[in-house]
């Protein structure tokens, strides 16, 4: 129990790391007045990549899931155990959820009280909400959520495939630099259609805090579209961690 705590606390300060440097990147790049205003798409791609860097490092005692999808997929693949030797259980599949959603939330916290004049200042309601969480391109909601579980199954396939060589498990078993190089190539080939949340926690969390905070003109929430880029990345982590099992040995 204390080894979960542990896992729990790792999980809750990487996830918290990860949104954020995610969100901050955002941030910088759609609020007005900021040095980084109108960097572009390339540079919010980079930026999460990064972002996941650093929450793998700060996370690695935990396995650094720092994301529902993957420890759902390690459930999928037929994992006993989670990277950081906890047994596979619903107490610690619950554990590392929570610990994943309260991080993100901090996450959007602390990203909203460094940028938070600029947030008084921003007069677009939609640039606020983005900052927080992801919306779509084109709205369609069936093909948004294709877009997630495929953008989700390629990053859990991966990263259960060299935990598979590595003997180890979850994001911190394939090493920072390689899962952050893979969450960017994610970003920029498959994150067009929707922002490619690619993890219920990243999108949820921050939508969450967006709600409850007291953010100037901020709008909607737009909780219609909130429950793709929890379920997609769900579905497409459960379909990776069960497709490793028949072709991983295969493949690897």
């Amino acid at each position: 129990m204390d080894n979960l705590g542990a896992v729990f606390l790792s999980e809750v300060v990487g996830t918290a790391l990860l949104i954020l440097l995610g969100t901050g990147v955002v941030a910088n790049v759609v609020l007005g007045k900021n040095k980084g205003f109108n960097g572009g798409f390339l540079m919010i791609n980079i930026g999460w990549g990064l972002a996941v860097f650093a929450g793998v490092i700060v996370a690695y005692n935990s396995g650094a899931h720092i994301n529902p999808a993957v420890t759902l997929g390690l459930v999928a693949s037929g994992a006993t155990e989670f990277g950081a030797g906890v047994s596979v259980s619903v107490v610690s599949v619950l554990a590392y959820i929570l610990a994943q959603m309260i991080g993100a939330i901090i996450g959007a916290v602390f990203t909203w009280l460094a940028y938070k004049q600029h947030f008084d200042q921003e007069v677009d309601a939609g640039a606020k909400l983005a900052v927080f969480s992801t919306g779509p391109a084109i709205r369609s909601y069936g093909w948004n959520l294709i877009t997630e579980i495929i953008g989700t199954f390629v990053l859990v396939f991966v990263v259960i495939g060299f935990g598979r060589q590595d003997a180890g498990g979850g994001l911190a078993s394939l090493g920072a630099l390689p899962v952050a190089l893979l969450v960017i190539v994610i970003g920029t080939s498959l994150g067009g259609p929707t922002g490619y949340a690619i993890n219920p926690a990243r999108d949820l969390g921050p939508r969450i805090a967006h709600a409850l905070l007291p953010i100037k003109g901020k709008g909607t929430s737009d909780w219609s579209y909130s429950w793709v880029p929890v379920l997609g990345p769900i579905i497409g982590g459960v379909l990776a961690g069960a497709a490793s099992i028949p072709l991983l040995p295969i493949l690897t």
